[in-house]
């Protein structure tokens, strides 16, 4: 993403599951979709290292209204695709009870090496994410960026939470996907860094003596992008409404945006130490938006949600600048009826059946999408 004019650019990616109508569980079919995406979705489709998975990307976009219709557009296309091989797609941090056991790993040399190295490891690692990219063409500010936006990674989680379920069980935690993802190295939440010229030194020791073979295997929640001039905020669950997708994106952006001003204005935002962050990062993963997470200014709990109406008002001015109002403003409502964990739990507690969670999932995934939504059960 190089931008030549700086406009805290937006870029978006989701990892969609790929499912089975009739039983509701993943299928291994992403070969087939792709096989006639690349004709309709070209850049905007790739496949990750299991084949009940498929990615999409936005272009860059320059506004959050933007980045909306963009995403609008190509859930519809994935959806229109998959319904042609009498599939369905669905947006959630995990499968409420497929397992990873019976899912096939994609094919080619980047994946292969990723499960010779990484094992049983790699292979359970079925999870979904929603990555947005912000663009900052200054390398030198982003790092300083990446170090104070850092603190605000737990919240953003705990808004993002759409993972409660793990292998057919009620795992007692609303953001699950992290917990699996922690297995693999690198990941969490990054150490802060003096600056640019440290950070890349320590790229270039991981791959001196084989940690990596490239800046990409490094998984963090936050991460100075290696090729592209962006801050990628990774930490957040898939979601699966766009309204939801769009206004954490459109969060992120003004969160970054305010700490980009305040360090070229020599305020820089406090930096806080990983393992602290850790505290929080836990408390989000376990409970979501009904957390009591830590204050540190006043080293407090503080409500989940009351701090997440501070942290609006902290980005009020940039989100009016950006123009992003629409789409920031639908964060109340997510606080005020619940983040994907929450329906999913919802709707597990009055059915005590987990096909039920997987159909709420699917048609809030198909909401507002430009085919036709499902409708009760998924089957004929």
């Amino acid at each position: 993403m190089n931008i030549k004019d700086h406009r805290f650019t937006l870029g978006i990616e989701e990892e969609f599951q790929i499912i089975d109508p009739q039983t509701r569980e993943l299928r291994s079919h992403v070969a087939q979709i792709l096989e006639e995406g690349k004709m309709t979705l070209k850049e905007n489709v790739k496949a990750e290292m299991h084949q009940s998975v498929i990615e999409l990307g936005t272009d860059i976009c320059d506004s959050a209204a933007s980045a909306r219709d963009q995403v609008i557009r190509l859930r519809s296309d994935l959806a229109a695709l998959a319904e042609k091989r009498g599939l369905k797609i669905a947006s959630a941090g995990t499968h409420p009870f497929s397992h990873w056991n019976d899912q096939r790993i994609t094919e080619g040399e980047r994946y292969e090496t990723i499960v010779k190295d990484l094992q049983q490891v790699a292979r359970a690692n079925l999870i979904f994410g929603l990555h947005v990219h912000v663009g900052i063409p200054d390398r030198n500010v982003a790092i300083h960026v990446m170090n104070q936006a850092r603190y605000f990674l737990p919240h953003l989680f705990a808004l993002s939470s759409n993972s409660p379920f793990w292998l057919g069980r009620d795992t007692g935690f609303k953001g699950y996907r992290l917990k699996v993802f922690e297995r693999f190295p690198r990941t969490g939440i990054p150490d802060a860094f003096d600056g640019l010229s440290e950070y890349e030194e320590y790229l270039k020791l991981l791959v001196k003596t084989n940690c990596v073979d490239n800046a990409k295997k490094i998984w963090w929640d936050i991460r100075l992008h290696p090729f592209f001039d962006t801050l990628e905020v990774r930490i957040c669950d898939a979601q699966s409404r766009v309204e939801d997708t769009i206004a954490i994106a459109a969060l992120i952006q003004a969160i970054i945006f305010k700490l980009h001003k305040l360090q070229r204005q020599n305020l820089s935002f406090r930096i806080y130490r990983r393992r602290v962050i850790d505290e929080n990062r836990w408390r989000a993963c376990r409970y979501g938006l009904d957390s009591k997470l830590i204050d540190f200014g006043t080293e407090n709990e503080v409500d989940e949600r009351e701090l997440l109406h501070e942290m609006l008002d902290f980005v009020s001015t940039e989100v009016d600048e950006l123009g992003s109002g629409r789409e920031v403003a639908h964060v109340e409502n997510i606080l005020r009826h619940g983040s994907g964990a929450d329906r999913q739990l919802e709707t597990w507690a009055r059915t005590r059946d987990m096909r039920a969670v997987m159909d709420q999932i699917t048609a809030d995934t198909y909401s507002g999408l430009t085919v036709a939504e499902p409708h009760g059960a998924l089957a004929a």
